[in-house]
């Protein structure tokens, strides 16, 4: 084993778990201490009742993600200098060789972690989305959710994963630009079929009845000059009472989606701003600037592996005495998170400030106080927290704390 890394790697994992740990416990205790009573802000708005329900759903879930972190931080400990890849790959090494060694290590992680996984999130699903009136879900939908997402991962992602691995070992020294040139090719693929291929294999996709709300969104969509493939209804309702809207595909592909439960909920002008905000996301080019930074993210990090891919201290300092191109992916892929983590604000940053200029938007193009009154009633209706830790949300929160976007939007309203 090199001292030089495993002390380095065992550095970054203790003060990434340590942080997430300590992170998840302060927004505990902060949730917990502002409780007691609404913020000012929203006293008109949101009913004590509501607020407490929220504060408690909250404090559930991070305690579940304290469990969580526990279990993956144990995991990849057993994973790495446990031994446990070394005895898997000593396992399969004597039984199969060349890419079907590389898939059935692949694949062995991916099913050991996945039924490990399989207790937190049957409790979070039939336990604490129960215990708070979300849950929809009978077990034989999880069941059979769990079987298609199975099938589906073995179908995209066996082929997939061999054509990395050959790549890999086919390419020389310069592998890692055919594999991100194969992996983008992937991505935008998936963004083409996803709509009207893999999405309808779970859920049900109704086009949106005639009416108020669909001439007022036909009617928002030609002010902005937006152009989609149908506007649809998803049961999500059959799995859980939150709600949402969302726009997917590509291209000619673009479709959007809103959940049955968001429609019994918003008034057709409320909806019309919800669906103005995710507008503002396409029409600010957030869209292609995430996919910019994903593509140019994922070329960084297939650089770096290729060079780490021949260095014999990254396998030994990660506690895995063999070395090859299966492993060289794993073991990337497994300890990555610990030294990315630091990075999270950053994303966060980036996210949020893409939000308020989607809400900007919106309020150009709608009724600034429609959104705000729709965003308070599915902040009620998910019950999102209102009071944040500011920490763990700078950490963990992709949209701005609901205040600060209330307050943004308040700004953003045209005078009577």
């Amino acid at each position: 084993m090199t001292p030089d890394f495993t002390f380095i790697f065992l550095l970054f994992f203790g003060l990434t778990v340590a942080t997430r740990l300590w992170l998840k416990k302060r927004h505990i205790r902060f949730v917990q201490a502002h409780r007691a009573s609404v913020p000012v802000d929203f006293a008109e708005r949101i009913a004590l009742p509501d607020h407490q329900k929220a504060a408690d759903y909250t404090v559930d879930r991070s305690k579940a993600a304290i469990v969580g972190t526990l279990i993956e931080a144990a995991l990849l400990l057993a994973f790495t200098l446990g031994g446990g890849l070394a005895a898997l790959h000593d396992f399969w090494s004597l039984r199969l060789e060349g890419l079907t060694y590389g898939l059935a290590m692949i694949f062995s992680i991916m099913i050991i972690s996945g039924l490990i996984d399989l207790p937190l999130s049957l409790y979070s699903q039939f336990v604490i989305e129960a215990r708070h009136g979300f849950n929809r879900m009978t077990l034989g939908l999880f069941v059979t959710d769990l079987l298609k997402q199975t099938l589906l991962g073995i179908a995209i992602g066996a082929p997939v994963i061999a054509a990395v691995l050959w790549l890999m070992g086919a390419m020389g020294q310069y592998w890692w630009l055919y594999v991100w040139l194969f992996w983008s090719g992937f991505n935008l693929l998936i963004m083409f079929v996803y709509p009207t291929w893999i999405a309808p294999l779970f859920n049900k996709f109704s086009p949106l009845e005639d009416g108020e709300m669909k001439s007022r969104i036909e009617a928002l969509l030609t002010r902005c000059g937006f152009r989609s493939s149908g506007l649809f209804v998803m049961d999500g309702s059959k799995r859980s009472s939150h709600g949402n809207a969302y726009f997917t595909g590509f291209g000619n592909t673009k479709r959007i989606v809103f959940f049955d439960t968001l429609l019994s909920r918003l008034e057709p002008s409320e909806v019309e701003a919800v669906l103005a905000h995710e507008l503002g996301h396409f029409r600010k080019k957030h869209v292609v600037k995430r996919m910019i930074l994903m593509f140019a993210g994922s070329l960084g990090f297939l650089w770096l592996l290729g060079q780490l891919i021949d260095a014999p201290w990254f396998y030994a300092g990660l506690g895995v005495p063999a070395q090859n191109t299966a492993l060289a992916l794993i073991l990337f892929c497994l300890v990555m998170p610990v030294f990315t983590f630091p990075l999270s604000p950053l994303m966060s940053q980036l996210s949020r400030r893409h939000e308020f200029e989607a809400d900007a938007y919106a309020a150009q193009h709608a009724v600034a106080s429609d959104l705000i009154h729709a965003l308070v009633k599915l902040y009620q209706d998910n019950a999102s927290t209102l009071t944040p830790d500011p920490l763990h949300s700078l950490f963990n929160d992709s949209h701005p704390p609901a205040a600060q976007r209330i307050a943004h939007l308040q700004l953003q309203e045209k005078p009577a």
